[in-house]
């Protein structure tokens, strides 16, 4: 009886240990992260890169589209503001310059040239005139370029 009772011990203490590493079922890491509207899948933060690199984002909520569509409610495109913070003014379009990458075409990920040092990249989802969304549906990342391809 004694090891039958230790085993439908271990049994029960197996299946929560289990259920823990699910989502759900204990662990909030991955719940908090698939959250978020707006993630930069690739690079990830605090990383040493080289450049070129891959800039990648995935979305939750939102539908990435190009930017001829228009204005769609819960639609838009993606932009990337290199060194830069988020616009003071959400009403008016994002600019377009070296700072300023529009990813109007409905791309999830850009290609950047970078040079050597810190860089802060931050995603900023907009509608199809350019106007961010307001609260702003954005994530960011600091990555470091140690090496740029000649």
């Amino acid at each position: 009886m004694k090891i039958i009772s230790k085993v439908l011990m271990l049994m029960a203490v197996v299946a929560f240990v289990g259920c823990a590493g699910q989502p759900g079922g204990g662990s909030t890491a991955s719940v908090a992260s698939s959250s978020k509207a707006l993630s930069i899948t690739t690079p990830a933060t605090l990383t040493n890169v080289s450049s070129p690199l891959q800039v990648c984002m995935a979305t939750n909520g939102y539908t990435v589209e190009p930017a001829k569509n228009g204005v769609n409610p819960g639609k838009g495109h993606h932009h990337l503001l290199i060194d830069v913070p988020i616009p003071s003014d959400l009403s008016k379009p994002i600019g377009k310059d070296g700072n300023h990458v529009h990813m109007g075409d409905g791309s999830k990920c850009k290609t950047l040239n970078l040079s050597k040092g810190q860089h802060t990249i931050t995603a900023l989802f907009a509608q199809g005139n350019h106007v961010p969304y307001n609260p702003p549906v954005s994530d960011a990342v600091t990555v470091t370029v140690v090496h740029v391809a000649p």
